[in-house]
């Protein structure tokens, strides 16, 4: 995937937000009484995590013009991500999450605002040449018109020769018409992209009862030849097409603390490995550190990168 002609590392397209995370550990939304503000979004914790590591990172997202809004640009700039194809509109406003903080799969109410109106304008073609990987999330696919920008624009990544990435962080709470999402899906599946989904991801989208091997072979059906299924507490599998299926365990983790965005810190792990260059089971070693140091902490991951140093060197 490396490539001394494209400079940027990852092009992550999508929801970025506040998340509203509870400070009462494992009380439901109706019981949590107070809430801090962190930076929030998949695709935005990807960027976060992906230039802590090292790595030339570019974001582009809609927020509102308001304090949450350049709270959001802040702390990009901070970790020196660009904001140059961020964009800020008057109406309507930054997009926030309220979480339960819990070790389980978090309860959330979402309020959304900007996080959609991202437009093909956003994203020139020149970009796309330059760029090793475009990750986006279902989350992002799941209202126009960023659902049509980032189908266009992932199509002449495809053609520029971009590896695409995609989280499919499907929820009927977010995207209730299920087969709009199933068809929005599989366009970008088509282009084969990498692949993360939980096993409440494919409840939620085709229902319970599919085995791993059907969901591999439904995804490989669709077009993408690498999918990583994530497992919670039992680890997580990968399959590519062709090869034997890669099962690993998770790490045991005495404390968790809070799980929300455990599994951006896997696929930044994963991500990060990929562009290296490494191997399937190394990138999959290293996406389960990470997501264990990110179930140890609330909000964001401290000392990234001699986190990684040491994972890399180990």
């Amino acid at each position: 995937m490396n490539s001394d002609k494209k400079h940027i590392d990852i092009l992550c397209v999508g929801e970025a937000l506040i998340d509203f995370i509870g400070t009462q550990v494992d009380e439901p939304i109706d019981k949590t009484k107070d809430y801090h503000r962190y930076l929030g979004g998949s695709p935005t914790n990807v960027a976060m995590n992906m230039a802590r590591l090292g790595l030339n990172v570019e974001m582009v997202a809609t927020v509102g013009t308001d304090g949450f809004g350049d709270y959001i640009l802040n702390r990009l700039k901070e970790t020196n991500i660009s904001t140059t194809y961020i964009s800020q509109i008057d109406t309507p406003p930054t997009s926030v999450i309220f979480v339960n903080r819990t070790v389980h799969t978090p309860e959330f109410i979402a309020v959304r605002g900007a996080d959609p109106f991202i437009v093909e304008s956003q994203i020139p073609d020149s970009i796309l040449t330059q760029t090793k990987l475009f990750h986006t999330s279902c989350f992002a696919l799941s209202k126009e018109p960023a659902r049509q920008t980032i189908l266009s624009k992932a199509k002449l990544a495809k053609v520029a020769g971009c590896q695409l990435s995609i989280d499919i962080n499907y929820s009927k709470q977010i995207w209730p018409e299920t087969e709009d999402a199933v068809e929005a899906i599989s366009k970008y599946c088509s282009l084969n992209p990498l692949v993360k989904v939980s096993q409440d991801d494919i409840n939620n989208l085709f229902g319970k009862g599919m085995s791993h091997d059907e969901i591999f072979a439904n995804l490989h059906s669709l077009g993408a030849s690498l999918v990583c299924l994530t497992l919670g507490n039992k680890g997580a599998k990968l399959s590519e097409a062709g090869k034997p299926i890669l099962e690993l365990s998770a790490l045991k983790v005495d404390k968790i603390m809070d799980a929300t965005g455990a599994g951006d810190a896997f696929w930044s792990g994963f991500l990060f490995s990929r562009i290296r260059g490494e191997t399937n089971r190394f990138s999959m070693e290293t996406a389960l550190k990470m997501a264990a140091i990110k179930l140890q902490n609330v909000g964001r991951i401290p000392d990234y990168a001699l986190i990684i140093s040491n994972v890399l060197n180990n």
